[in-house]
Formats: C-alpha cells, structure tokens, sequence
C-alpha cells in the first residue's frame, strides 16, 4: 500500500515541476507539505506521517451545469489560502503551454467562476492573485488586465489598441527562446500596482512560416523574428497604478532597443530591482528604480569577457535571492573563474564569497536562513554527475556532501521550506529512477521499505552495456563520455559507431543518468543491430568544469567545438580497434544538428555519415 501512495505522490509532484501559473513546488503555508492535482482534485501530502488526503474535492471545481470537474492543467492558493486559481483549457505559445482559461474558487463560499469574460477562448496567461486575494491579474492578447474578484469588474490596464507587435506582460521569440522569459508581469507587495514589460517589435521584420498541412491551399504565419545584425526588439518596464490605470515608464539609461531587460522585481512597495544587460550580454548593471518617478539608480555591475549566463537561477526564476529581510541578496556569478554565489549587500558595496572551493556550483537548491545554509548541486570530482552540498551562508565553511557517496550519479532534490525533509530523486546510467522521501540532516529514507539505499544494487554496472570514459585528445583536451557497446559484443570484430553529439553552451549529452546509450530516435535497438553508439562533451559545453571551458568556444562556435569532438572521434579510432574507422556516423539535433554539418564538411576523413536535424545551416539566418 505505501509503495502505491509513493507513486501516486509522484506522479501528482512531478505534475507540478512544470508550473503554470507559479513556480516549482506547492508547499503548505507550514512548510512540512505540499498540494498536488490527482484526477482533477486538489490533494495534501504530508512529510510527517507521509499521509494524502483530499483538500480540494472534483465536486468542488465542476461548474454550474457541467457534469465533470474542470481539467486542471495547473493551480494556486492565494497567500490567505482563501481561494484557488485554476488552469485548464491550456494551448501552446512557442514550446509551453501558457494560454487557457482560467477559474476561482472561493473555499468559503464553495463559489466557482471563471474569469475573463468576454475574453476570447483560452486568450489568457500568467494570471495570479494579488497579495491582497482582492484582485486576480492576467494577460490577454497582449495587454494587461486585473479583475476585482467581488465584483466581476475587468479593467485593461494597458493599451487595448496597441498594434499585433506591441506585447504588454510577456514577451517575444527571441526573449522567450534566449532568456526564458515568459510571464511579464509582477503585483507589488501592497496589491496597489502593477510593474510590467512592454516589448516593442514594431521595427522588427516578420519571418513567414509556412503552414501546408492545415489547408489544401498553403499560407504563410508571420512571426517577429530578428536575424543576426538586426537590432532586437526595444524594452521597457512600466509601473502602472490598477485603480487609476495610470503607467509610468521607468527611466533605465542605455538604448532600450540596444540593452536587454531579463529579470525584474519588486524590491518592496516603492521599488523594482532589475538587471540590464548590453546587446553583447557581456554587461550586467542591476537597477533600483523608483516606481513613483523612474529614476534608476546602479547598484552591481558586472563585465566578462566572453558572456555572463543568466540561466543560473533562483526558484522564482529571478538571477537574485533576497535574505537578511532584504538587506542582502545572493548572486550567481563566474568572475572568479568559477560558478559561485555571493552574497552581496542591498547597496552593491559589500560582497562575500559563500560557496568557497575551486569547483562549479551547479545549481542553488534551498536557502535556509533560520539554519544558516545554503543548498545546491555540485560535482567537484566528475563533471557528469550532481551532488547535494550544504554550506553556511557566513562564507566561512566549507561544503559538505550530504548525498551519500556510494550513489554515483544524476540526483535531484526538492527540499520543504524548513530545510527538514526533501524529495530526491537518483539514477545512473545502469538504474531506472527511484525516488525516495528523506530526512536531510540525516539523508534517511522516511519509508525505509522504499528507500534508494535499499534498492539501489551497484552490481547492475557490470551487466550494463553502457562505460564512462575519458578522452585526451592530441590537443590535451580531457573529454569525458559514455560509450554503448552491441549486445554479444566481441573485441576482436569491427563495428559501425555512431556519435551523438550537441557540444553547444545550452546542454550537456553525457550527464550520468538513465537511458544513456539509447537512441530514441533510432527505430529499433541500436545495441541489438550491432551498432557502438557513444558520446563525448567537449569545451563550450555547460559541464561543471569551470568558466574557461564553458566560454572558450566565445566567438569559435563551429570552431572550437567542432575540433574536439574530430579530435576525440580520431583518439577513440586509435585507442579502441573495435571501432571500425570505415563505418563513422554523427547525428544531433538544434547546435547538434549545427556540429553534425560541421564534422561532415571540415573532418571528411573521419566521418562517413551524418543526420542533422533542425540544424543551423547558416549562422545568419538564427535569431540575435
């Protein structure tokens, strides 16, 4: 019976990973549980007794007049937790799905409507509660609207008569796709006002898709898309007063259509902190701005030769963390030549170093103020695994490993707010995913039944097909990989090998997980048919091996990248006789599909074959 509610738990927080609206994981206002959507109910699961109960019955989200409950897509409480946003009916924008309808519940009048009428079907995205729960704000075909929650009242709050490309509360292609930004709009502390992006594409050439399958006549879809050497869409951040309707445009310095506006905030009820970047992405300046008279005032400024990453971020999709009540934040960065956080004082003047060591910080986890630490992924000593480590937020430890280290491999945690318990999540190249409720001052499983420790067997490595390796190349570049060997594998015959490669700064192919070594694209079993399927990460990949291997492909994308991997194919043919040099192939997919082209084109000697899919034949034609 336990093992039942374990996967029924998992599957109800795995459907939540993917928020919308909100982000990341829905905890109770105690901390010590979360809510989830199973069968179009709203449940509880609590990490003290490891209990489920329904908080939120089917009957409860059925319209008037309906015969079945809405189809939650997703949901939030408002902070009172006095009523539920629901999600349902989404469509997809670009690659998420962050249109569709959206419902109230009040919970203690049992009252469920919807909101947006006369808004056109599934038009409306992001919309949220503000602090208040007086009021629910949300975008609609490209403006920005709130709803008094009392009175059913829809105020725009933006220009309803701006044209298709002025986009108010979310964002264009090339935002979307480079910054991940996606919900534009944020409530201030005191539900009094609204601050907001505006995106002004109007100067922007449309790129005509052409749809051939919907109609027996062809027709082209225009979509704002700047090339390479076009200027990007301008930006600004507009501050707007919901009951007066009132905006008032924040005076960032610099060229809005020659600086980009990534993350914004509400720093509290007068301010915004914001961060600029310079059309290069070389140059970041974080603002305070007045939200009465849009004065900008430089607080951090940061500069890098090559590029300064922004996808390094916090669960609330922001670049900073606030702590000491908002008199400190904490700051990703890799100017000392890795990837650490600071904490650096609210007027930019005072910097501490927290995670000390020469290692990548992987990713921020928790931070846990009342105990002092800070939690992230690291992997010091094997750039395709990930770790859980804790440090104190003084700077003045160094960090501990909480992950046991007879795991090796891929893990992932969610940990309650308190820092007490988590859920985490492992696999390896030779074990399925498990999961496991844990205690983290210990590591201990709640259910030792269901404990990973229990379950995890290391002897299935030896069955395995799939080896990690290392590769030196002539360049005396160290290349970490996977190779699959075919099933019945003899040593002394030659076999067909194929390569999947990406080697580009947004993703890594060898990270030591399950289904390495598995061609899902691959219409059968490669191992079965007698192929080597393998793959190795070179530099200008985002690998946990510090900032001059992630940006030493700067300006040398096709170059760089492209010379490890010809290079690293030359060092496997000479080290593994198995590997027939006649039968190479190289497949990939995006920068994949970019680097299969290249190996095909500038090393003709070592590849024979190759399948580029989605490829950037030409680096003009890809957005600025």
């Amino acid at each position: 019976m336990r093992q039942i509610l374990l996967f029924i738990l998992l599957i109800g927080f795995s459907s939540i990973a993917m928020a919308q609206p909100g982000r990341g994981t829905k905890w109770s206002p105690e901390g010590n549980a979360y809510y989830f959507n199973q069968n179009n109910e709203i449940k509880q699961y609590s990490f003290a007794d490891q209990s489920i109960k329904t908080i939120i019955a089917s009957d409860l989200l059925t319209p008037a007049g309906a015969s079945e409950p809405l189809a939650v897509r997703d949901f939030d409480f408002s902070a009172d937790e006095s009523k539920v946003l629901i999600y349902t009916n989404s469509k997809r924008v670009w690659r998420f799905d962050t249109r569709g309808d959206y419902w109230v519940l009040d919970l203690e009048s049992k009252s469920l409507r919807q909101l947006g009428k006369g808004r056109p079907a599934s038009s409306l995205m992001f919309a949220k509660f503000s602090p208040d729960a007086q009021k629910v704000a949300y975008v609609s075909e490209r403006n920005v609207y709130a709803e008094d929650l009392e009175s059913g009242k829809i105020k725009a709050l933006t220009n309803t008569n701006g044209t298709p490309k002025l986009i108010n509360g979310t964002f264009d292609w090339a935002y979307e796709e480079e910054f991940s930004c996606l919900d534009g709009f944020r409530w201030s502390p005191d539900s009094k006002r609204i601050a907001y992006w505006q995106i002004d594409a109007n100067k922007i050439k449309n790129f005509l898709m052409i749809n051939t399958t919907d109609s027996i006549y062809a027709y082209t879809i225009p979509v704002e898309y700047p090339k390479v050497g076009e200027s990007p869409s301008a930006c600004r951040i507009g501050v707007v007063d919901v009951k007066k309707g009132k905006t008032k445009w924040m005076s960032v310095p610099g060229d809005a259509q020659q600086n980009y506006i990534p993350r914004m905030e509400w720093a509290d009820n007068s301010q915004l902190i914001l961060q600029q970047l310079n059309r290069k992405q070389n140059e970041s300046r974080l603002y305070f701005t007045n939200a009465k008279t849009g004065a900008a005032k430089l607080v951090y400024e940061e500069k890098e030769e090559a590029w300064i990453s922004i996808r390094t971020d916090w669960e609330d999709g922001n670049m900073w963390k606030w702590i000491d009540g908002g008199k400190s934040f904490l700051w990703i960065t890799e100017k000392d030549g890795w990837r650490h956080v600071y904490k650096i004082s609210r007027d930019g003047q005072k910097e501490t170093l927290i995670t000390t060591g020469d290692y990548d910080m992987i990713s921020p986890v928790l931070v846990d103020e009342k105990g002092g630490h800070l939690y992230f992924m690291a992997s010091p000593d094997q750039s395709t695994e990930s770790y859980l480590y804790r440090t104190a937020l003084s700077g003045k430890e160094q960090a501990e490993r909480l992950t046991p280290a007879d795991q090796e491999g891929s893990h992932s945690y969610q940990l309650t707010p308190d820092a007490q318990f988590a859920v985490h999540s492992f696999s390896n190249y030779y074990t399925r995913p498990m999961r496991e409720q844990i205690s983290v001052s210990n590591h201990q499983a709640l259910d030792p039944g269901n404990s990973i420790a229990n379950q995890f067997d290391p002897s299935q490595k030896e069955s395995s097909n799939v080896s990690y390796i290392s590769v030196t190349t002539e360049d005396g570049v160290v290349m970490d990989g996977w190779m699959a060997k075919p099933k019945n594998f003899d040593p002394n015959k030659k076999y067909p090998t194929v390569f999947n490669v990406y080697t580009e700064p947004a993703a890594m192919t060898t990270t030591n997980r399950f289904g390495v070594g598995r061609n899902r694209l691959y219409d059968g079993d490669m191992a079965a048919d007698g192929y080597i399927y393998l793959s190795v990460d070179g530099r200008g990949t985002p690998a946990p091996k510090g900032k001059e291997w992630r940006k030493s492909i700067y300006r040398k994308i096709g170059v760089v990248n492209i010379r490890d991997q010809a290079m690293a194919c030359k060092k496997i043919i000479e080290t593994y006789p198995f590997v027939d040099a006649e039968r190479i192939a190289v497949h990939g997919w995006s920068g994949g599909g970019s680097t299969t082209l290249n190996l095909l084109f500038q090393y003709p000697e070592l590849y024979q074959t190759g399948i580029a899919v989605a490829a950037v034949a030409n680096q003009l034609s890809y957005d600025n």
